[in-house]
């Protein structure tokens, strides 16, 4: 797309810096290209501005003449976009720009990622250091490094980079709604030393898998009752409990923010058993099908025979702490909140299970928007692990963002919404990790919201921001700047 196109999109502006970010190479963890641009154009536009150590910017807007003494805001967006690209596109995302298109009133990309994740966002933030057609006071914006692959900028922001006490996070994609809480997360693994026995090779070996589950984001999707692939596993093996099988090995799930879609072991048993033991198998594969019939009606369990026998199996003691192990995790929703009707608080998901030659680990990730809450849940995980005697590891978490429905930012958002739009806005919480949740923990008695243009299929090839939403978001930005400086002036 020529850049001539965009400049008949509104604002000008805004559309004229996110055909620049565009233009310039910003994959996760490398965004020194992009990081360059944005002192450049501060420099232009003679905007102080500073950096920390691992790469953050904050530029300091003076406030419209007369507006000095008004509270500093800041606006807040990460630099960095998810690289991904359709298969036969040739595109290098280190050194190529995106190439943008316009269809039916929507901006998207040739074949890529858009990056209007968070792309949008900041350049509604720099638009805001050049437009002179609306007054506001001081404004700070924090732009962050690596949200997406590590949430590395945030994490890393020193307490007092930014002065300002009330944050507009432009990085949600839903027009019409203003976010007021994240869930925190952290990991728990669960780590068992193999006990090996050999394997008698007079029984036969059967490879048992679950497959065909829907899955889903472990924060997202995890209130829709999905099934877990790791969890129907260990539910099969429970009622094999008195055929004296054995479990050569066993493997499920592949990332710890998803909820696992496939499961396997490969077991040893009698052959003299194997009529009443497919029996079983088939007959819990009903009542499964029957559980999971709304959630998940192309659930596929298979219990075929293996092409050899192993060498080793697991000792019964460790298959019996191992299975009674995945049993016992929680798993699920946890709790509700109590601030907004329909969202998820607290929740775990019991994530993977991966074998090596020497050890079983088993992989379970918490999420919620009270730091207690998430405290409580990763500790009750862990005590199911260290009551299997197995090796505990927790992994540093990140801090939620709980809904503070009487905050004065979100006050003032909703009346300028309404007053432009004539219109109640919705207000929401997401059950996933957002930069605010951070950023508050790192500077306490932050008020904050977060709010942008529709943006639909964001870290695919098919990401595309609404031209329409994206006029009405910068109209509301600058509403509610202009009001908080008129009201304090």
């Amino acid at each position: 797309m020529s850049e001539q196109i965009l400049k008949e999109l509104k604002p000008e502006i805004l559309w004229k810096r996110f055909y620049e970010i565009a233009n310039v190479p910003r994959p996760s963890k490398k965004e020194g290209k992009v990081l360059e641009y944005f002192k450049k154009l501060f420099n232009e536009l003679h905007v102080s501005y500073k950096q920390d150590n691992v790469g953050n910017l904050l530029a300091s807007v003076p406030a419209t003449k007369g507006y000095e003494k008004s509270p500093t805001v800041v606006l807040q967006g990460h630099v960095d976009m998810v690289c991904e690209k359709n298969k036969d596109k040739v595109h290098d995302f280190d050194n190529d720009p995106i190439v943008l298109k316009k269809v039916d009133g929507w901006i998207t990309a040739d074949g890529t990622t858009l990056g209007s994740d968070n792309g949008i966002g900041v350049a509604a933030a720099l638009a805001v250091i050049s437009d002179k057609e609306f007054i506001h006071g001081p404004v700070e914006i924090l732009l962050t490094v690596d949200e997406e692959t590590g949430l590395t900028g945030a994490n890393n922001l020193q307490q007092g980079f930014m002065s300002g006490k009330v944050l507009l996070n432009l990085d949600s994609e839903e027009d019409g709604a203003f976010y007021v809480g994240c869930s925190g997360g952290v990991d728990t693994e669960g780590k068992f030393e193999i006990s090996f026995e050999d394997a008698n090779q007079e029984l036969a070996a059967y490879d048992l898998s679950i497959t065909g589950l829907k899955g889903g984001h472990s924060g997202l999707d995890i209130n829709t009752g999905r099934a877990n692939a790791i969890k129907i596993l260990a539910r099969i093996l429970k009622e094999l409990d008195h055929f004296d099988y054995k479990i050569a090995s066993i493997a499920g799930g592949s990332k710890r923010n998803a909820i696992p879609r496939e499961a396997e072991a490969t077991i040893i048993i009698n052959p003299a058993k194997i009529n009443e033991i497919e029996g079983i198998v088939n007959n819990l594969k009903s009542k499964l099908l029957n559980e999971f019939k709304v959630t998940d009606d192309r659930l596929k369990i298979d219990f075929n025979k293996s092409s050899f026998i192993p060498n080793k199996v697991f000792s019964d003691s460790l298959k019996e702490k191992l299975v009674n192990t995945l049993l016992a995790i929680p798993h699920g929703v946890i709790t509700m909140s109590q601030d907004i009707p329909d969202l998820v608080e607290t929740s775990t998901n019991l994530a993977t299970i991966t074998m090596d030659n020497n050890s079983i680990v088993v992989g379970t990730c918490q999420r919620s928007s009270v730091e207690s809450a998430k405290n409580y849940v990763a500790q009750s995980v862990e005590a199911v692990f260290l009551l299997a005697n197995a090796e505990v590891k927790n992994e540093d978490g990140y801090p939620g963002w709980k809904p503070n429905m009487d905050s004065e930012i979100l006050k003032i958002s909703k009346k300028v919404y309404y007053n432009l739009f004539k219109k109640e806005p919705e207000i929401k919480a997401i059950h996933a990790g957002l930069e605010c949740g951070i950023l508050g923990d790192k500077e306490p008695g932050l008020d904050m919201i977060s709010f942008g243009p529709t943006i639909i299929g964001a870290h695919s090839p098919d990401e595309k921001v609404n031209i329409e939403t994206v006029e009405k978001f910068y109209e509301l930005l600058k509403g509610i700047l202009t009001y908080i400086a008129e009201k304090n002036k």
